[in-house]
């Protein structure tokens, strides 16, 4: 992936502090995405809440260092597979991700179909970013064990492999064992959908990375900074046994505004050519909403016009 040119992501926002009445914007903004040329969009995941939310700027947890949740517990967040599916319906090039997906807590092998017919149906345009979260409360209502995250996790995604990559499966590790399992229809895309690996610069990650992974998703401090993480996570994957140079990286692309509350295009895109040094494969910005869609989607169609001529791509026709 990184030997391609940068790409530029868009987070959809699928979740909300109250109850908007109606989810209809989540729909257009996709289609928005889709007509404009942006090449992925990618939606966030919450299975339920614990009250105790100051927990998400604790690093020890997983959690980011000052970090604050957009919503309380009672907050409205749409589940990520069953959104990218209708989604899926009404776009025909946008690429479509996941950041992140919780992905243990749910049952492998169901995780696995789900993705797969995601996969089929949306002509091999799912993107399978993954980690393992901060917040106790989830995994304690799946009935999991949080202290043993990082394991789960592993396990999931090794049971979703065996089933994408194997027409007659086996598995037997960490209690769990079949064997001649036929799981049909396999992904569109070969070798199963892609799995894009969140998490800070360390061994588990990296060995993570190493084993699973098409792409990292930087946390944290080294999210912050991936001009020094890069390489950091590179040198890590090489130690764990993987190759170091063929996973991509995504990086943040932030949204500058005009003194009227606008998206200054070339301000915002001006970091681009940097970060594409660095390493960064897929550029994510978060665009706010406006109340003129009209003029929104003037913008959007110049953002994406100034990004790739910034990191030398052609325009969209």
């Amino acid at each position: 992936m990184n030997n391609d040119l940068p790409q530029l992501s868009m987070g959809l926002t699928t979740y909300a502090a109250e109850d908007p009445g109606g989810w209809g914007h989540v729909l257009e903004r996709a289609q928005l995405y889709d007509r404009a040329g942006v090449d992925r969009l990618v939606v966030s995941d919450h299975v339920v809440y614990g009250e105790n939310l100051e927990a998400y700027s604790r690093p020890e947890l997983g959690g980011a260092e000052g970090g604050r949740q957009p919503t309380g517990p009672d907050g409205c967040w749409l589940e990520p597979m069953t959104t990218l599916t209708a989604i899926s319906s009404i776009t025909s090039r946008v690429r479509l991700g996941t950041n992140i997906l919780l992905a243990a807590l749910r049952r492998p092998v169901v995780l696995a179909k789900t993705a797969a017919t995601l996969d089929v149906l949306s002509g091999g345009r799912l993107d399978l970013g993954v980690g393992v979260g901060w917040q106790r409360e989830e995994y304690e209502a799946a009935g999991l064990d949080f202290s043993r995250r990082g394991r789960l996790l592993d396990h999931t995604l090794a049971v979703c492999q065996t089933l994408w990559r194997e027409q007659r499966a086996s598995f037997d590790g960490d209690g769990l064992q079949f064997d001649a399992i036929h799981q049909m229809p396999k992904p569109a895309q070969p070798g199963g959908v892609p799995i894009w690996v969140s998490g800070r610069v360390n061994a588990s990650v990296a060995r993570r990375l190493a084993r699973f992974g098409s792409a990292w998703i930087p946390w944290g401090e080294d999210a912050a900074d991936v001009e020094s993480s890069i390489p950091r996570m590179r040198e890590a994957v090489a130690a764990a046994g993987g190759d170091a140079e063929s996973f991509g990286v995504v990086g943040t692309l932030r949204v500058v505004k005009t003194g009227d509350g606008a998206v200054d295009v070339d301000a915002t895109v001006a970091a681009a050519p940097a970060l594409a040094a660095a390493g960064v494969t897929d550029m994510r910005c978060m665009l706010p909403l406006r109340e003129d869609p009209a003029a929104f989607e003037a913008a959007l169609h110049d953002l994406v016009a100034a990004f790739r001529d910034a990191v030398g791509r052609e325009r969209p026709t």
